[in-house]
């Protein structure tokens, strides 16, 4: 009887150590959402035509009210997104964070957001802007209300195209060379006739880069390519190594 006792009480005490002991999760504070930020300007429909001369004039102020969270107050972390309008947020550029709730953009900064969601340079796009609130970095995100907003942007490189008697404009006008953003390369696909072409910067010939050895290597102001086969061709650039791939399609 006794043992049976002493067993009992021994147990009893082990539970009550045991359930004095924190838990892992016994000291967090749950943050429950309770009010979503609300997103105040710029205001729907706002048009922005970004000047490349100047690209430290503020374009645009973003606002916005403060998210509420239930339980003990601490700092709210904010993200401001932009997507090209019509794809529901599928991909995401965070223009800024911040713990504050107005963000100032630059002609510059705007215009790198814009590129960076996809948006062409040169012509209108619309895009969409949200904020996005959080607790920390793992807690349950909430989003305002989405705004959608008109940006002409322009292109933040240089202007480089084909000139010559095997392109379209042959030696009179340039055939416009496309950027990659992502490889920071330019391209050529088209048509080249039987001729010779050069690479020249801004529609002028100050900077121009020909091939001298016809090697796949480019000198300022270098040889013109020769094309002795007529067809549609895929050329690559990349200005900063001076090197060009060239390939019949």
């Amino acid at each position: 009887m006794k043992n049976i006792f002493k067993q009992s009480a021994i147990a009893m005490l082990f539970m009550t150590v045991v359930s004095c002991v924190p838990t892992e999760d016994s000291d967090l504070t749950v943050m429950v959402p309770s009010e979503t930020p609300e997103l105040l300007a710029p205001v729907d429909g706002s048009v922005f035509i970004l000047d490349k001369s100047k690209p430290e004039n503020q374009a645009a102020t973003i606002v916005w009210d403060y998210a509420k969270y239930e339980g003990t107050q601490t700092v709210i972390n904010y993200e401001v997104e932009m997507a090209k309008a019509g794809t529901d947020f599928k991909v995401i550029n965070v223009i800024s964070k911040t713990t504050e709730r107005i963000v100032a953009l630059t002609v510059a900064q705007l215009n790198q957001a814009a590129l960076d969601s996809g948006l062409k340079p040169n012509v209108e796009n619309e895009a969409e802007i949200r904020i996005k609130s959080v607790i920390g970095t793992s807690g349950i995100p909430q989003y305002s209300n989405v705004i959608k907003i008109k940006v002409t942007p322009y292109p933040a490189w240089d202007d480089w195209g084909i000139i010559g008697s095997a392109t379209p404009g042959g030696w009179d006008a340039d055939t416009d060379l496309d950027y990659d953003l992502a490889t920071k390369k330019y391209t050529y696909n088209g048509a080249l006739a039987v001729g010779e072409y050069k690479f020249r910067k801004d529609n002028g010939w100050d900077v121009n880069y020909g091939d001298d050895g016809n090697d796949l290597t480019l000198e300022p102001g270098g040889a013109n390519i020769p094309i002795t086969t007529a067809g549609n061709y895929t050329i690559v650039i990349d200005f900063t190594a001076k090197t060009y791939t060239i390939t019949k399609n």
